[in-house]
């Protein structure tokens, strides 16, 4: 497959893109989530996202739209604040998790014998246990948490479905009759993954990735309100933590909880939306009853 090929790829898998109504609204909420975080920093300040910069308990305002919370923040600054973080969270963790699930789906599928039942053993070891149970264990034995440091917990056990996906499409992919010319022409192996496999693969490595990061953001979001998460950035998992912490529901102070909780929601409706559609392009059946 050369270089056409992959231009002719690529050009008909973004037409398919942009005729897939459900992709355009997925992506349509999801830029309008990532504007809160860009446009929202013209028109808030965003250090009054920081603890004690703010009369607390304050019921939504003029001044503050979204109210003020028991430490002293502007809620309308922490969600400006947190969307993005939260966000960078997901994303940070799917890059990881994807590339290393990939690249080892890759070598397993493509060179098969004992590389393939090394990583397989691996893959399915690791799904047997509780990722929870896990992420729970590095996470509190670690004493301060960032963003970044989170995104890595997380991405330790978000490869091993990408892994699975792309090795079965692997095995299917190299007994295809263009592969096999490629190896009777005496190819090296990694220029047959590069030119013949990947682009046959890239559907299913980006509906891994939008997957990825929804199951990292849930993941991190877990953490968080169990209070594992980073204690001084703000995240929309942790102001759902310190409304639990605060009693905000008893209390009645709704504007704390219910925010974060509405962003969470149309972020995960839009990476769902994304994810479907996808996964209508990368699999011929769903593209057919369509």
């Amino acid at each position: 497959m050369n270089h056409s090929t992959w231009t002719q790829r690529l050009r008909s898998t973004a037409a398919a893109l942009v005729h897939n109504q459900r992709l355009m609204v997925g992506l349509a909420l999801l830029l309008a989530l990532i504007a809160i975080g860009v446009l929202g920093r013209l028109i808030v300040d965003i250090e009054t996202a920081q603890p004690i910069s703010v009369p607390t308990n304050l019921p939504p305002s003029a001044e503050f739209p979204l109210g003020t919370d028991s430490g002293g923040r502007n809620l309308l600054a922490v969600i400006v604040v947190g969307t993005p973080q939260t966000l960078r969270l997901g994303l940070i963790a799917a890059v990881v998790g994807v590339l290393v699930g990939t690249a080892s789906g890759l070598v397993a599928g493509f060179y098969g014998g004992r590389v393939d039942a090394v990583i397989r053993s691996i893959v399915d070891t690791m799904l047997t246990i509780p990722a929870l149970a896990i992420l729970l264990v590095v996470a509190a034995s670690l004493r301060t948490m960032s963003v970044e440091m989170m995104a890595l917990i997380v991405a330790s056990l978000a490869w091993m479905p990408s892994a699975r996906t792309v090795r079965a499409q692997v095995l299917t992919l190299k007994e295809r009759p263009y592969v096999q010319m490629s190896r009777l022409s005496g190819l090296s192996a990694p220029r047959i993954i590069v030119e013949d496999i990947l682009p046959g693969l890239l559907p299913y490595i980006a509906a891994s990735f939008v997957g990825a990061c929804a199951g990292a953001i849930l993941a991190s979001i877990g953490l968080e309100m169990l209070g594992l998460g980073p204690q001084r950035i703000p995240t929309l998992g942790m102001t759902i933590y310190w409304s639990m912490l605060y009693s905000a529901l008893i209390r009645g102070m709704w504007w704390w909880w219910l925010p974060p909780i509405i962003i969470l929601m149309l972020l995960f409706v839009s990476l769902f939306l994304i994810s479907t559609a996808l996964d209508e392009i990368a699999n011929p059946r769903l593209q057919r009853s369509a």
